[in-house]
């Protein structure tokens, strides 16, 4: 999954000079009746080409917060308007804030991810490659009512011949049962420590809870 850094959202220039004169008539700069700049001078203060100005007009006067007439030039008819507009442009400019938040948010959740994988991976390679070298460290599984094995001795069950594994060692409440031997049985809430090859723990533990 690919994002845009930095991602800025910009409204028109014509639209930016449209609300800044809108947000003057809102703050009494102008009044009902005032005329404002003409194009060139609104272009020259600005710093931006005449067309650009006559569209911060033209948005102006399609809202009915200007009118232009041949003569009179640009005056200034509704302050109410004016307000409407600019809360508006806030409105849109608080939705596009939020969206760069969410996706600056996201951003950084994609990254603690990555890194999170990558420390993942790291700690399953070394995972294995501990085990690799340490084969005699044992897998664990406990007893449970679940199983058919329950009040059953190693040698009944024919645990080596049946799993490949070897029980090094049982944990039975507080006390912890080294090299067992074939005739302890094996009871509800024992962990049982085992060691055997990769597949050991799969087929120990088929063997315990076949179901």
């Amino acid at each position: 999954m690919q994002f845009e850094k930095n991602v800025q959202v910009k409204q028109p220039k014509y639209q930016q000079i449209a609300v800044d004169l809108a947000s003057k008539i809102v703050e009494r700069k102008y009044r009902i009746g005032d005329k404002i700049y003409a194009r060139s001078s609104l272009a020259s203060q600005y710093n931006v080409s005449s067309e650009t100005a006559r569209r911060a007009i033209a948005v102006l006067q399609d809202l009915e917060i200007v009118e232009a007439t041949k003569g009179s030039g640009v005056i200034i008819i509704s302050y109410e308007k004016a307000a409407s507009f600019v809360r508006q442009f806030q409105d849109v400019q608080s939705v596009h804030e939020l969206q760069h938040e969410l996706m600056t948010s996201i951003q950084k959740q994609h990254q603690e991810l990555i890194n999170l994988q990558d420390k993942t991976k790291q700690l399953i390679s070394r995972t294995e490659h501990f085990r690799s070298v340490n084969p005699f460290i044992p897998y664990q599984l406990e007893m449970t009512a679940e199983s058919p094995c329950i009040n059953q001795t190693v040698q009944e069950l024919n645990f080596w011949q049946n799993t490949s594994s070897t029980i090094v060692g049982i944990r039975r409440k507080n006390e912890l049962l080294l090299s067992p031997g074939p005739y302890v049985s094996l009871e509800e809430g024992d962990i049982v420590y085992f060691i055997g090859n990769d597949e050991s723990f799969a087929r120990v533990q088929s063997f315990l809870y076949p179901n």
